[in-house]
């Protein structure tokens, strides 16, 4: 049965320092072009009828290092983190206190309007899929944690439980004709 491949991009100098990077374009650090490098050999064994990649550099680099050719796709983008771009959450938290992103309060987008743009790139990928063939998503943590929730048809909050390293694999399909995870954080 086809499956959905997620793949979040390789580590980046921000994600490092815990800096929620949404649509700040960093480029990936040497680690992550290592971590890019080493998901060739995972992927290459793999036919996609359809590769998206989010149009950010981390994203498009870390798709070449990977071999693979996508397609760009702008609903494939970070989360719009608004004035916590480039801060982390202590230092969100200096002026709310308790605050995390999945609260969805005060950023640039909120976690519905993610989840919009995540059905509409899984709208593109079903088709694929009911074809029989792969495909595959090249992003960022927080979008791809909310396209998951949005593969179960669950609220875009539940992403909070679904940690996704950088460099990692994940993927989605179907179990007796539900939609499910397969794998996560490979």
């Amino acid at each position: 049965m086809a499956e959905l491949v997620l793949v979040r991009h390789g580590q980046t100098d921000w994600s490092v320092e815990g800096k929620h990077t949404g649509r700040t374009d960093v480029p990936l650090n040497d680690e992550g072009e290592s971590d890019a490098r080493s998901l060739h050999s995972r992927l290459s064994e793999r036919e996609f009828g359809l590769v998206l990649c989010s149009p950010l550099q981390r994203a498009v680099r870390t798709a070449e290092l990977a071999g693979l050719h996508p397609e760009i796709d702008d609903d494939l983008v970070e989360l719009d983190y608004g004035p916590e771009e480039g801060r982390t959450t202590d230092q969100a938290r200096e002026t709310r206190p308790g605050w995390t992103v999945w609260d969805d309060v005060g950023l640039g987008e909120s976690m519905d309007e993610l989840a919009e743009r995540q059905h509409r790139v899984l709208d593109r990928v079903r088709g694929v899929l009911e074809s029989g063939a792969d495909a595959c998503l090249v992003a960022h943590g927080h979008s791809l944690r909310v396209a998951a929730a949005c593969w179960l048809d669950l609220p875009p909050v539940t992403g909070r439980h679904l940690p996704l390293g950088a460099g990692a694999i994940s993927t989605l399909g179907f179990e007796h004709d539900f939609p499910a995870i397969l794998t996560w954080n490979t």
